[in-house]
């Protein structure tokens, strides 16, 4: 597969029967996954997503939409050879991935699975903040505290670094506030969501609603590890095996797609590795 603009192909093996696309957490690149590259079988292409506004793609505008961010990745993987393929999407990108999964089968194109990590379901979130509560500094703090990009807290007083950061976080974080999700909108395929058990901002509760958005099979499965429990250890054959038994579909009593159009007006837990309201809740 060329790279194009919103892919990047981190294995060479061109003759993998299987592809794995990843989507980056807010704040993160394609890079944050050339770890994995060695932790997969021949036979899976590693294929990450670059967001515009960071790493290669630094001087382009950053994404202000997440629905047309998706469609324009979507439309990429529809031009791609046809493969068995798993979206893997973390916090701010298992929204993304959903929306880019959600167009594919709208197109025809079968996804084998979804692989939702550390993310609350995206009809059900709480919104507590506005853009008037943004802090620079707690949004690179928060960097570190949770495991996120930027791993070397002397780094955040660079202003260089700030310079480069900062402005895709704060268009992450505008971005997902800006983010409604779809009324009736659902899944096909089976759908896997992992969290941290030590993860407070993802909790169980709220990973069992993701079930209410797939006619698939569902699983959730706890993870040692907080928010960044993926990291340096992801579990790669967690992601691409079978899904686990005994697991079923999630005990919410609501039925699977009935669902209203959710609200989510700024990023809470499960983005806020990018810390875009700091250690302060709203509302």
């Amino acid at each position: 597969m060329g790279d194009g603009q919103w892919l990047r192909t981190l294995t060479p093996n061109v003759a993998a029967r299987r592809r794995l696309v990843c989507f980056p957490h807010a704040g993160g690149s394609a890079n944050f996954f050339r770890s994995w590259v060695p932790l997969l079988s021949p036979d899976v292409a590693l294929v990450a997503v670059q967001y515009p506004g960071r790493a290669d793609r630094l001087r382009e505008p950053c994404a202000t939409s997440l629905l047309e961010m998706a469609a324009e990745v979507a439309e990429s993987l529809r031009a791609a050879p046809a493969q068995p393929t798993t979206l893997f999407g973390h916090s701010m990108g298992a929204i993304v991935a959903y929306e880019v999964a959600r167009l594919l089968e709208s197109f025809g194109q079968s996804v084998e699975r979804m692989v939702v990590s550390a993310s609350r379901a995206p009809h059900e979130r709480d919104g507590v903040a506005s853009l008037d509560v943004w802090n620079d500094d707690a949004a690179l703090r928060a960097l570190v505290s949770l495991g996120g990009t930027v791993d070397d807290p002397e780094l955040l007083a660079d202003p260089r670094v700030r310079a480069l950061v900062l402005p895709y976080l704060r268009a992450d974080y505008t971005m997902l506030q800006r983010y409604r999700h779809p009324s009736g909108a659902g899944l096909g395929c089976e759908l896997l969501v992992v969290s941290g058990e030590s993860d407070t901002h993802v909790t169980p509760d709220h990973c069992a609603r993701w079930a209410d958005l797939t006619h698939g099979r569902f699983a959730h499965v706890v993870r040692p590890g907080g928010h960044f429990y993926l990291a340096p250890d992801p579990p790669t054959d967690l992601f691409l095996g079978p899904l686990p038994d005994g697991l079923g579909r999630s005990s919410s009593s609501r039925d699977p797609l009935n669902v209203a159009p959710g609200r989510f007006d700024a990023p809470t837990g499960d983005d806020a590795e990018i810390g875009v309201h700091g250690p302060r809740r709203v509302g």
